[in-house]
């Protein structure tokens, strides 16, 4: 039927152009996600170990390079335009059964259950769906047709490789050897995976729109930052019985130190990364977006997902009726919650490293800091290491708004610029409506 089949009804898919911003469907889309690092961060705080730790590591690089094949895709094409929101409907179910199964995805081998199998075959889903719409949209280019033929390895033997981690050790015997066979199997596919990107460099994609790709990366960031509220919530447990004062200054401690981490990427980092890669262009964005953003932002979620896990068991002990508030916090709570604290900051670094060119010592001599009170933090009572959390985190970020102030004022100056620029032009557009109104549809 060609074009007037479903897709001619539908629309065509429609191209990214130069100045697009993300669109609803795209936000629509990352609710999928909301639900995936919740269920990550749920699946691991039942059982917390270092295996747990790994596993959660790995289910969130593996689904991250989803993301990214995913933002590649919206690099090419509107995804809630035309036909292309059918196709991503698809992909959000698979999506959404992927996520369901991965607190099941490194259970006994030898209990049966479908969880392995559910995690590949949605996996396997996803990637279909992502490869239907590159091969619609490089139909017509044989020269983009052969630069996607080269993904297919990484493609083929990722799929492969979590079948196989899915079925073959259900048949080994020792359970021990089933979950290290399994164990690497995943760690091979995590490896592949960024490999492949690593080694691809510019094959056969660009960055059309620099504000829509910065934008796409910023927001799953702050969805990240959402799952570490809503995990501070779970362990304040005020809904389920009478709040107390150390359980409420607990979870407002929780929110505080939070939102400085927000600061410290929304303030200046991020917008001026944004800057810097508009003014890149070819193959030089084209890295910057894979390093920077594909690569670094990976390290800053992992943070956010640590020292949300931390702060939850913290903030619980703390709610708990009948706890002497002088307890010390349990078990790897302050590790977490400090370690993830630095595995954000140390990403966000590196981020501003690669953007910018520039790195803040104010931010490394932080990183030291927080080092060192990891077992200074751990014997105090657990209130006590989130006030000492919230006090450097807070102090860091007044400090770069003292020590940063023209930087800051030259930063914002530039935007209202661009923004009052962006307006004008985009009023001046809309007051030819008024002229020639345009033709309304039923």
């Amino acid at each position: 039927m060609g074009e007037r089949g479903w897709r001619g009804r539908l629309g065509p898919a429609v191209g990214i152009a130069p100045g697009a911003r993300v669109d609803k469907f795209e936000i629509f889309f990352d609710l999928v996600f909301v639900f995936s690092f919740f269920n990550i961060a749920r699946a691991t705080a039942a059982n917390i170990g270092g295996r747990q730790l790994l596993h959660a590591v790995l289910v969130l690089a593996v689904l991250w390079w989803c993301w990214v094949v995913h933002t590649v895709v919206a690099t090419r094409v509107r995804i809630g335009e035309g036909f292309v929101p059918v196709l991503m409907v698809a992909g959000m179910a698979a999506l959404f059964s992927f996520a369901l199964a991965l607190p099941q995805a490194f259970q006994d081998p030898h209990r049966g259950d479908a969880g392995p199998i559910v995690v590949a075959v949605s996996y396997v889903a996803i990637r279909a769906v992502h490869l239907v719409l590159f091969l619609h949209l490089v139909r017509n280019d044989p020269v983009e047709r052969r630069q996607l033929l080269r993904y297919a390895p990484e493609l083929t033997l990722s799929t492969v490789l979590l079948l196989v981690a899915a079925l073959l050790p259900t048949h080994l015997p020792d359970a021990g050897t089933a979950q290290m066979v399994r164990d690497t199997l995943w760690v091979s596919v995590v490896l592949l995976q960024y490999g492949t990107g690593l080694l691809a460099k510019t094959w056969g994609w660009e960055v059309t729109s620099a504000e829509h790709w910065t934008e796409r990366y910023d927001l799953i960031l702050i969805i990240a930052l959402g799952e570490s509220v809503i995990s501070v919530g779970l362990g304040s447990n005020l809904i389920g019985q009478p709040p107390t004062w150390p359980g409420v200054t607990a979870a407002v401690l929780g929110i505080v130190f939070t939102a400085a981490l927000w600061w410290a990427h929304y303030d200046v980092i991020g917008p001026a990364a944004r800057i810097a890669l508009h003014a890149s262009e070819g193959r030089s964005r084209v890295l910057m977006a894979r390093d920077a953003y594909a690569y670094l932002y990976l390290p800053m979620i992992a943070g956010i997902l640590l020292f949300g896990l931390g702060a939850e068991g913290i903030v619980h002990d703390i709610a708990e009726p009948g706890v002497p508030a002088a307890e010390p916090a349990r078990g790897p709570d302050v590790p977490l919650l400090f370690g993830g604290v630095i595995c954000y900051l140390a990403g966000n670094m590196l981020f501003q490293l690669r953007t910018l060119r520039t790195l803040s010592w104010l931010r490394l001599g932080t990183l030291g800091v927080l080092a060192v009170c990891i077992p200074l933090a751990m014997p105090l009572p657990g209130l006590a290491a989130l006030i000492l959390l919230a006090v450097i985190c807070v102090g860091m970020v007044s400090a770069e708004v003292v020590l940063m102030a023209d930087a800051r004022h030259a930063l914002r100056a530039t935007v209202f610029e661009e923004r009052t620029t962006h307006e004008a032009n985009e009023a001046a557009f809309r007051a030819r409506w008024h002229e020639n109104p345009p033709e309304s549809t039923p």
